[in-house]
C-alpha cells in the first residue's frame, strides 16, 4: 500500500524501481525520463533495474495568444495534438511546432552534454515521469519512442490521474501507476518536496548514470 504524499521524487523513484524490479522485465531494458522532474525518479528506477538512463525531451505546445493553454506536445519529430481544439481556434500547428522542435533539439544537446543518445530499437523501454496529470506530454513521449520500434514499451509513474493512466495505457504496452488518488488536480499535491529540478541537475544525473553503467561488469 503506497502512502501519500511522497517525501520527494527520489523516494517515489525508489518505490517505483522496486515495483518494476519485482516484475522481472526483459534483459537489456533502458529507462527514459522526461526532464526535468522525471530525472530524479528515473535515476532511482534505472539503478533498481541496473539499466542505462536517457532523456526524452517533450515540449508542450501552447496556443499562441494563450501559451498556458496546451494544444498538444511534441517529442522528437512526433506530436500529440488536440485537433479538436485547434480546429475550434483555427490554429495552424506548423509555426508552433517548428519553433518548439528547435527547442527540443537544443535541450537534447544540453542535457546529454555530448553523450550519445541510447538506441531504443529492439529494446525493452520504460518511460518515467514524476506523475501524470492530463498525460499529454507522456503521450508524445510514447509515440516518439514507439516510432523507433522498441521491443516493448512501459510507462511507469509514482502517481497519476485515473483518466491519464487509462489514456496512456491504451498506447503503451503497460502503464504502471503506483497510486491513482481521487480527486486528482496536480502532480505536485502528492509530494512534500516538489521543488523545480534544474538543467544542471539533469546533466549531473545523466552523467552519474552513465558512469554507473560503464562500471557494471
Amino acid at each position: 500500500m503506497i502512502e501519500l504524499p511522497f517525501q520527494g521524487r527520489s523516494e517515489a523513484g525508489r518505490l517505483l524501481g522496486a515495483e518494476l524490479a519485482s516484475r522481472k522485465l526483459p534483459a537489456g531494458v533502458i529507462v527514459l525520463a522526461l526532464p526535468r522532474g522525471g530525472l530524479p525518479v528515473g535515476a532511482e528506477v534505472a539503478e533498481a533495474l541496473q539499466a542505462p538512463l536517457d532523456v526524452v525531451v517533450v515540449r508542450k505546445l501552447g496556443v499562441p495568444w494563450q501559451p498556458e493553454l496546451a494544444m498538444g506536445a511534441i517529442a522528437g519529430e512526433t506530436s500529440a495534438l488536440n485537433q479538436e481544439l485547434m480546429r475550434e481556434l483555427r490554429i495552424s500547428d506548423e509555426a508552433v511546432i517548428a519553433q518548439e522542435t528547435k527547442e527540443v533539439e537544443r535541450r537534447e544537446k544540453l542535457y546529454r552534454s555530448g553523450l550519445p543518445p541510447q538506441s531504443l530499437r529492439g529494446r525493452a523501454v520504460v518511460i518515467v515521469d514524476d506523475g501524470l496529470a492530463t498525460g499529454s506530454t507522456m503521450l508524445a513521449a510514447v509515440r516518439h519512442a514507439r516510432s523507433v520500434h522498441p521491443e516493448s514499451l512501459i510507462v511507469a509513474v509514482p502517481v497519476g490521474s485515473s483518466d491519464a493512466c487509462r489514456r496512456i495505457g491504451s498506447e503503451a504496452d503497460d502503464c504502471i501507476c503506483l497510486a491513482v488518488p481521487e480527486p486528482f488536480f496536480a502532480v505536485g499535491e502528492w509530494y512534500v518536496d516538489f521543488r523545480q529540478v534544474t538543467d544542471q541537475e539533469v546533466q549531473d544525473i545523466l552523467k552519474r548514470s552513465h558512469r554507473r553503467v560503464e562500471a557494471l561488469p
